[in-house]
């Protein structure tokens, strides 16, 4: 028997075992699974004498998981939140593959969501499902096979492939006076709250020092963009998301200020999920889109 089988205890062991320690009472997992509290003990037992290490401390009707347990319980719960995503992909669809994808959300409402059509045309057997994540996750912890990540390539225990650098353009109501700027200090600023850099470094980029802190700090670039656009403030916005607004005169650039890259984008896997079909089918797409924007 290969070594890795033998190293395996069954799967109603195992399941047994992350039922109880995530609900800390056999009456609990018995119920949850369907079966007697009798038959969930002894699937329990199985695995503790199986790897001769105690798994749970016994008091009365309290399961208490021991150090080695507690440790033993977070990787079974991501094996088999795995084998559970896998199953459910396969019956989704059984001639392509469930790709499940965390995005930023004006990047997906932007950049990705126009050209995606093209991908799916192209790949028909993957069913695309899309979530919103704004920080970076556990992987083991989540069924996504990938995400969108901005900054710089610092998400832990992934692997990366940089998309493109991100520019930013400073832009307010044109009711807004601005003469050059020097006037900047004099008006307020708005700040997207994931971005606290931000503004320094467009300021050192412009060659000015930044004074004094922003007026409203905001947590999407939709709602920033509508705050600038009542005059309440200038934001750094991604050019590509205010092209429109500055060509039909809803916003206005800071006159004479350069653009600046403040981050990049990134799509960001698990290591261990790298060569998931669907994952490298989108990330040789994105490659190529991104050579030819």
């Amino acid at each position: 028997m290969p070594r890795a089988r033998r190293f395996t205890p069954p799967m109603s062991w195992l399941s047994a075992f992350e039922t109880v320690a995530r609900l800390g009472s056999v009456t609990g997992a018995a119920r949850e699974m369907d079966l007697t509290q009798g038959a969930v003990s002894r699937q329990v037992q199985k695995l503790e004498d199986a790897v001769q290490v105690p798994l749970f401390q016994r008091d009365r009707k309290r399961m208490m998981l021991t150090p080695q347990g507690a440790a033993y319980a977070e990787q079974v719960r991501a094996a088999v939140n795995q084998i559970a995503a896998a199953t459910i992909a396969l019956q989704a669809n059984p001639l392509g593959g469930a790709l499940n994808l965390a995005i930023l959300p004006a990047f997906g409402a932007h950049w990705l969501a126009p050209r995606l059509p093209e991908f799916l045309q192209t790949h028909p057997g993957i069913t695309l499902n899309l979530g919103t994540r704004t920080d970076p996750f556990d992987f083991t912890q989540e069924t996504f096979h990938g995400a969108i990540h901005f900054g710089q390539d610092d998400w832990p225990d992934t692997e990366a492939l940089k998309l493109w650098d991100e520019q930013v353009v400073a832009v307010m109501s044109p009711d807004l006076e601005v003469a050059d700027m020097e006037s900047l200090s004099h008006l307020p600023r708005l700040q997207l709250a994931s971005r606290p850099w931000a503004w320094d470094q467009w300021f050192s980029a412009q060659g000015l020092v930044a004074t004094g802190a922003p007026a409203m700090v905001l947590d999407q670039f939709a709602t920033m963009a509508q705050a600038a656009q009542s005059g309440l403030g200038v934001a750094l916005m991604p050019d590509y998301l205010v092209g429109k607004d500055l060509q039909d005169g809803r916003l206005i650039a800071m006159p004479g200020a350069a653009r600046v890259s403040v981050g990049s984008y990134y799509l960001v896997w698990p290591r261990a999920g790298r060569d998931y079909p669907a994952l490298q089918a989108l990330r040789d797409w994105l490659t190529t889109l991104c050579k030819e924007t």
